[in-house]
């Protein structure tokens, strides 16, 4: 199995390996110009853009009023699905529900003595855009991504949700995807994907309307275009290549971390799979197992450009110093798969998400468990976290003050002004206390 192997000892050893998965980020200046042009044209030709592109690239003959997916088609769709999946689905979105109703915040408010009332209010946002990859021809669709999003924007109360995701080549959606969206009680569905739908969704055409946070994960294009719509609108996270780092002790086996590393490696040629260990014996163990389970896998080819490329078991010395390096790693997936993982969690500083010990498997979270699945990617777990409902909401700041309030600190406000050159700001409290006065 070609899978590198590396040894880390100290900081000294972390601008190497740091350079070296760094090489996963760099789309290319043509891909920047190639989606600036198509958000530019969508933004001018609304739905005929739209239309067009998604004819050239998904659906030949596609045209504007194949846009919206009817609501009948999206409870054809429920009915279609077979009951035991159906089951399973709902199952899904009860515990991501669950888990998420807890991030709910309130809006709060404090009275002073003097009876200045301070506050924040927690709004949602009024319109959010997902985007839903459809997979390989619209036959791999990504599920759980639709539910992942969904829910959190639905607990954060956004009134409007529009969901886009690319057409088969018949112009329809996968069934699973619209029976989702049924389950969830989505009505707004369209038939678009790639960059085309990231701008229809920023900038509104007559079909979709404009939204206020755009969520959802999806190839170069689409990251890309969401990258240069920031200051436009809201949106989740510019996501990079997938990536799963586990620390693994004697008591890990060998079998399960390699399922676990190719979870990954499947994903995405550029996906990373990394195992820390002091012990080489796991190592090489698992490096074994690589070998062994790759080749049942139908995304076998992906797998293995990503384990050649992008997989890689680093040698610590000691589970200290394997701590050390997932921090500095700050992983989208993190596994313990160590004897106690509860001993360790005070120690991890940086990661997405920690999957505890060896019964704990990455996908349980990816689809079941509750906690959300899109995380931040490319060592930006250390200041981003995982999408939540926080992500569909804003926050105002409320601040009622009484005439006594500026009589007694007007001046100091006044001072706080000047010394900062902007007289205006300074006699706008002087002119209250001088006309009570």
């Amino acid at each position: 199995m070609p899978i590198r192997k590396l040894t880390y000892t100290s900081n000294s050893d972390w601008p190497a390996i740091r350079d070296w998965l760094d090489g996963r980020t760099d789309p290319g200046a043509s891909v920047d110009a190639t989606v600036s042009a198509i958000l530019a044209d969508v933004k001018s030709r609304g739905d005929e853009a739209v239309a067009e592109y998604t004819a050239k690239f998904d659906c030949p003959g596609f045209t504007p009023d194949m846009l919206r997916i009817p609501p009948e088609a999206i409870l054809t769709a429920r009915d279609a699905v077979p009951a035991d999946d159906l089951a399973i689905l709902e199952e899904s979105i009860a515990n991501v529900r669950s888990f998420h109703e807890r991030q709910r915040e309130n809006s709060w408010f404090t009275t002073a003595p003097d009876g200045t009332v301070l506050g924040q209010m927690v709004i949602p946002v009024d319109r959010v855009g997902l985007y839903v990859p459809g997979g390989q021809g619209g036959e791999t669709p990504l599920i759980s991504s639709l539910i992942m999003n969904a829910v959190p924007a639905q607990v954060a109360g956004v009134p409007e949700i529009i969901v886009t995701s690319p057409p088969r080549k018949d112009g329809t959606i996968n069934p699973y995807i619209l029976a989702t969206a049924a389950l969830l009680g989505l009505e707004h569905i369209y038939a678009t994907g790639s960059a085309w739908a990231i701008g229809a969704l920023a900038y509104g055409t007559a079909s979709i309307a404009p939204c206020h946070v755009i969520a959802g994960p999806g190839n170069i294009f689409v990251a890309t275009a969401k990258a240069q719509l920031i200051g436009s609108v809201g949106i989740d996270m510019i996501a990079g290549p997938s990536e799963i780092a586990i620390l693994a002790d004697e008591s890990a086996t060998p079998a399960w971390i390699a399922a676990d590393m190719l979870s990954q490696a499947e994903h995405d040629p550029l996906a990373a799979a990394l195992l820390v260990t002091p012990s080489s014996d796991l190592a090489q163990a698992v490096t074994s197992e690589l070998s062994r389970q790759v080749a049942l896998l139908p995304r076998r080819d992906i797998a293995l450009k990503s384990l050649k490329e992008w997989g890689a078991c680093l040698l610590v010395a000691d589970m200290e110093t394997g701590l050390e390096l997932i921090n500095k790693l700050a992983p989208e997936h993190l596994e313990l798969a160590v004897t106690d993982p509860w001993a360790m969690i005070s120690k991890i500083r940086h990661a997405g998400a920690i999957f505890m010990g060896n019964h704990c498997p990455e996908s349980v979270g990816d689809y079941f468990a509750g906690p959300n699945h899109v995380l931040p990617t490319l060592r930006t777990a250390r200041f981003s976290s995982a999408l939540s409902v926080n992500t569909f909401c804003k926050k105002s700041s409320i601040i009622s003050t009484s005439p006594a309030y500026v009589a007694a600190h007007g001046d100091k406000i006044a001072r706080l002004a000047r010394l900062e050159g902007l007289e205006a700001h300074a006699r706008s409290v002087d002119i209250r206390n001088q006309e009570k006065g």
